[in-house]
């Protein structure tokens, strides 16, 4: 579905992202992980059109989509949430995941049509899927931060992407939240088939739930393998497990 080969981004000289491969076949879910700065967050802009590489090749399904503009690669398949939450605040969370569905079905140019009746049993759908259907009335900025981080994952549901990129999903979230998080990424990969590519430092959460791990160090994947082999590396225990014996 997703193959990336030897992608470079630089900033001013400094190259963020120097080196990077990856390969994410359909149904996988494939974590990216590394040290603050290894360069993931600028892998995933990349990937979703926010910023255009330098060099490398970027395919998706079979096209090349290096350099598209990201509202095109939104289109083709590709959605995403990002580390610091990104949800419309003043909105009800049913208008936030509404919004997502009218843009969608390419409904968001009908100026005279009233948008509260559009797209609500798809809208509703959504929210049942990820434990929000109570919480439908309420503003966005009022819930709580597991719930707006919940609900951003709602919003780029919205969009049925073939391919959800999460940056962080769980971070800065209580162990109970955390844990509603978890299960919803394994329900959206596991039931629903949806092909899911994160970054997370909670290594924990890491091995218990990807196929695959691809490690970054200093804008390089230096390293992609099943959980068990990354976990077994030398350059992944004294980089990023503290050096111990976790085989």
């Amino acid at each position: 579905m997703l193959q990336i080969e030897h992608l470079r981004k630089c900033f001013d000289g400094f190259a963020a992202v120097r080196d990077a491969s990856l390969q994410v076949a359909p149904g996988e879910m494939v974590a990216v992980i590394g040290p603050n700065g290894a360069g993931k967050t600028t892998l995933f802009n990349l990937i979703t059109g926010q910023l255009t590489p330098d060099s490398g090749r970027l395919f998706f399904k079979g096209e090349n989509i290096a350099g598209l503009p990201a509202h095109r690669i939104c289109r083709k398949g590709i959605s995403r949430s990002f580390q610091v939450v990104n949800i419309f605040a003043r909105m009800t969370v049913f208008e936030n995941v509404q919004a997502a569905r009218l843009s969608r079905l390419g409904k968001t140019r009908q100026l005279f049509a009233a948008a509260c009746s559009m797209a609500v049993p798809q809208t509703m759908e959504i929210l049942e899927s990820v434990g929000l259907a109570d919480k439908r009335d309420r503003i966005g900025g009022s819930l709580s931060h597991g719930d707006q981080k919940v609900l951003e994952m709602a919003i780029a549901l919205g969009v049925d992407p073939d391919l959800l990129i999460l940056d962080e999903p769980t971070a800065g979230m209580s162990p109970e939240e955390t844990a509603v998080v978890l299960e919803l990424m394994k329900r959206l990969n596991r039931e629903m088939g949806l092909t899911i590519l994160f970054c997370e430092h909670d290594m924990e959460l890491v091995f218990s739930i990807s196929q695959r791990i691809m490690v970054m160090q200093q804008g390089r994947s230096i390293l992609e393998d099943t959980p068990p082999r990354v976990r077994c590396d030398a350059r992944v225990q004294a980089a990023y497990l503290g050096g111990g014996d976790v085989c």
